[in-house]
């Protein structure tokens, strides 16, 4: 509402300076021949690109706190016992990785953290087979994805325990599997794979070809990122 207030306000000011502006070209021109006309459209049109400009800002600001609200909205019905520091920081960087590369959005890169992690967006879950963190980095994956982030590998746990980091690298990894496989290639890649999944993808989308737990990690995060689509915002 106050976005919106805010936005009314700006075209509200700037067609009244559009009409004070014409009024002063047409007085310039009526005493001094035009001189001055060129000179007030040229003010005009400075004012117009400062107001848009400002006005692009404010609605970019809104659309980023509604994605980060969203997000935390989301990590509230799995975890509340992070605080709110740690969920605005998680938020926050989700919606980021959603703007840095074009094939993720926060509903996925969501989906991705909620069945990874096993529902619970514990940054310090470890799977049976070594997996870390809220995208469930393996530490040889997360070696050679943290170089292009420029961060320092220190230990597994250090690193891929950081939550920051870990969706950093995370959604790199998976944004790279999807640009070469598609979203439920790159979701098949990244779970059982890319072999798995170039295999996979030859055969038409057999699920026989993948491995058990791919056969379930594939529809299953398909269907919690289409949940997370149709929703705006959840309780």
């Amino acid at each position: 509402m106050v976005v919106s207030f805010l936005l009314s306000m700006f075209k509200k000011a700037l067609f009244m300076s559009f009409m004070v502006l014409m009024f002063i070209s047409v007085m310039s021109f009526t005493h001094n021949n035009g001189l001055k006309l060129q000179q007030q459209y040229d003010r005009l049109s400075r004012m117009t690109r400062h107001v848009l400009n400002y006005q692009g800002t404010i609605e970019t600001d809104s659309t980023r706190k509604k994605a980060i609200n969203k997000i935390i909205a989301i990590i509230n019905r799995y975890n509340r016992t992070l605080s709110d520091s740690s969920k605005y920081a998680i938020a926050s960087e989700i919606q980021k990785m959603s703007v840095k590369y074009s094939n993720l959005d926060i509903n996925l890169i969501c989906a991705t953290i909620t069945h990874e992690s096993a529902r619970s967006w514990q940054p310090e879950v470890v799977s049976h087979a070594g997996a870390l963190g809220l995208m469930q980095i393996m530490p040889y994956t997360g070696k050679l994805l943290v170089k292009h982030e420029g961060i320092k590998w220190t230990s597994s746990r250090e690193v891929l325990f950081n939550p920051i980091i870990n969706i950093r690298i995370g959604c790199r990894y998976l944004s790279m599997l999807i640009e070469l496989y598609s979203v439920d290639g790159g979701l098949a890649a990244y779970n059982g794979g890319p072999r798995r999944a170039k295999k996979w993808i030859a055969s038409g989308r057999n699920y026989d070809v993948l491995f058990e737990e791919t056969r379930y990690y594939v529809p299953a995060v398909l269907e919690l990122y289409d949940h997370y689509k149709r929703r705006t915002l959840l309780d």
